[in-house]
């Protein structure tokens, strides 16, 4: 493909990573009762998901999602459900403080994230939309699929890493009994906040 489509594409991926969505709010929560290098795991299960709707947008799955609103409402509706349940249990202090001693958080912090993303009907329809027109029918469809996939990943995960690394900086105050309930309530507003503005998408 060429640079110049190559250029336009990644200036307009990373402008869209910008914006504080249901994946960037996952992992700010995440960054702040967990630490930066946590946030880490949370940003793989959100660009884990993303390779699941890129190859899905690919295959014209999303023209599908786009044309049924049933199926798009169950799925909105399961990851908003999901955010607020996520929330809701950081602001009763479940789950993530005192990340050191917790066996198989970044697991569950992989699982949660990659939930939180693939419940986002409204990735898998941008990406449908977004792809057509960056690629050029007379070069081979897979290898520039491939490249933008590759590149919407790096961005994606850099923006994030940036988030992790700004909300990291707090964490400590999460290990501190007199400071671990209010990063909770945080955390939680940060998960109901995505979960709330999940359920406003509109096709």
């Amino acid at each position: 493909m060429s640079w110049t489509l190559w250029s336009l594409f990644a200036a307009m991926e990373f402008m869209l990573c910008l914006a504080p969505g249901p994946a960037v709010l996952f992992v700010l929560s995440s960054a702040l009762r967990s630490g930066a290098r946590r946030s880490i795991v949370s940003s793989a299960g959100i660009l884990a998901a993303n390779a699941v709707y890129f190859l899905l947008s690919a295959a014209g799955v999303g023209a599908l999602l786009a044309g049924s609103n049933r199926l798009f409402s169950l799925l909105k509706w399961a990851g908003a459900a999901y955010l607020v349940y996520l929330g809701a249990r950081a602001m009763s202090g479940d789950g993530l403080i005192a990340p050191c001693q917790e066996a198989g958080l970044s697991r569950r912090l992989f699982g949660d994230a990659f939930l939180v993303q693939v419940s986002n009907p409204k990735a898998l329809i941008f990406f449908s939309a977004l792809l057509p027109q960056f690629l050029d029918a007379r070069a081979p469809i897979p290898a520039q699929v491939a490249i933008l996939g590759v590149t919407s990943g790096i961005i994606e995960f850099l923006v994030l890493l940036a988030y992790g690394a700004a909300a990291g900086r707090a964490s400590h105050w999460a290990r501190q009994p007199r400071y671990a309930a209010w990063i909770n309530r945080v955390a939680g507003a940060l998960l109901a906040a995505a979960g709330a503005g999940l359920a406003a998408v509109r096709k």
